[in-house]
C-alpha cells in the first residue's frame, strides 16, 4: 500500500479529465518512477473502468506499436510514460490533462512539446522543489499554487545529523544496526569515480571499500548516471525489491524513488550538494509507516 501524496492529486485529477471525456499524461523522469505510477494509477483508477498504460524507451517494439495504436484511437485514458511521451509518432485522440511530475528534471520545451499534442490542455506540473522559473510564475498569477504541508499519516518524522568524518565508525555501525533490522540503507556521494582535483568521495571508491572490507557481510551495490538505463531500472528493482542492503549512488537516486524500507541515508560530502538537491535526497528515507 502506498501512502497518499502528490501522486494521489494526481489520479484524482486524472479521474476527473477521463470521465469529461478526455485523455491525460503523466511525464516522469525515470523508468523506475513511472512503473511506479502506473502500479499506483492501475490499483485505483482500474475499478473505474479507466485504462491506464506505460510508455517507456525500453519496451518491446511491438509492445510500443501497440500501445501507440491505442493513445491514438484513443483505447488507453492515462498514459504514464518518460520522455518517449515527447516523441512525434505519440498523437492522441483527445488529450486534455498533462501531469509532469519532479518537473524540475524537464526543460521548458519539453513541456511545451507535450502540451502541444492536444488542444488546451489544462496542466498540472508536481515537485517538492520548485525550480525559479515556477516560483516567478506562481507571484506573477500566472500559475495557481496548492502546497501540501504535512506528511502522509503515520509517517515516522526524519532526523537530521551533521557529523565529522572521526565519528564514520559510529556511522557505519549505526548503518549495521538498521540492516540487522532488517532495513536498507544509501550512500550518496558527489562523484562517480576519484578524482584527483576534487577531495571528495566517490561512487566506485566507496563501493569497493564497503563491499570488501566495511561491509562485507551484506549485499552493497552501486548506481550512477554513467550506467545503461536497463542497468539502473534492473539495481532500483533489486533494491526496491529488499536484494541489496546498501545502495552507494550519486544523486540518481533523488527523485521518485519509494523504497519505504530504507530507513538510514549517509550524504557523502554534504557541503557540495545544493540545499534542493538536499531536501529531494532527504526525501527518500523515512518513507514507512509506523
Amino acid at each position: 500500500m502506498w501512502d497518499p501524496g502528490k501522486t494521489v492529486v494526481a489520479i484524482i485529477a486524472a479521474y476527473k479529465a477521463v470521465k469529461c471525456g478526455y485523455q491525460m499524461a503523466i511525464m516522469a523522469p525515470t523508468s523506475i518512477l513511472a512503473m511506479q505510477h502506473l502500479e499506483s494509477f492501475s490499483e485505483v483508477l482500474s475499478k473505474f473502468g479507466i485504462r491506464c498504460e506505460l510508455l517507456i524507451s525500453n519496451m518491446t517494439a511491438k509492445k510500443k506499436r501497440e500501445v501507440l495504436e491505442n493513445i491514438k484511437s484513443g483505447n488507453i485514458d492515462v498514459v504514464i510514460g518518460t520522455h518517449s511521451i515527447l516523441q512525434e509518432n505519440v498523437e492522441f485522440k483527445n488529450l486534455g490533462l498533462v501531469i509532469t511530475d519532479e518537473q524540475h528534471r524537464f526543460g521548458v520545451n519539453q513541456r511545451k512539446i507535450i502540451s502541444e499534442k492536444g488542444k488546451n490542455v489544462d496542466k498540472i506540473v508536481m515537485t517538492a522543489t520548485p525550480i525559479p522559473r515556477t516560483l516567478a510564475l506562481i507571484l506573477y498569477g500566472d500559475l495557481d499554487i496548492s502546497v501540501i504541508d504535512e506528511l502522509p499519516p503515520n509517517r515516522k518524522i526524519i532526523d537530521t545529523f551533521a557529523v565529522p568524518l572521526s565519528m564514520e565508525s559510529r556511522v557505519n555501525n549505526f548503518i549495521k544496526d538498521q540492516i540487522k533490522m532488517g532495513r536498507q540503507a544509501y550512500i550518496v556521494c558527489p562523484l562517480v569515480e576519484e578524482n584527483e582535483d576534487i577531495d571528495a568521495k566517490s561512487v566506485i571508491e566507496l563501493f569497493e571499500n564497503y563491499k570488501n572490507q566495511v561491509f562485507n557481510e551484506y549485499k552493497v551495490e552501486y548506481i550512477h548516471g554513467k550506467l545503461k538505463q536497463k542497468e539502473k531500472d534492473h539495481i532500483m528493482e533489486e533494491f526496491k525489491e529488499g536484494k541489496i542492503d546498501i545502495l552507494i549512488s550519486t544523486t540518481v537516486i533523488e527523485v521518485g524513488v519509494n523504497v519505504p524500507n530504507a530507513s538510514v541515508m549517509v550524504v557523502q560530502n554534504a557541503e557540495r550538494f545544493g540545499l534542493a538537491t538536499l531536501h529531494q535526497l532527504r526525501g527518500r528515507v523515512g518513507r514507512r509507516r509506523i
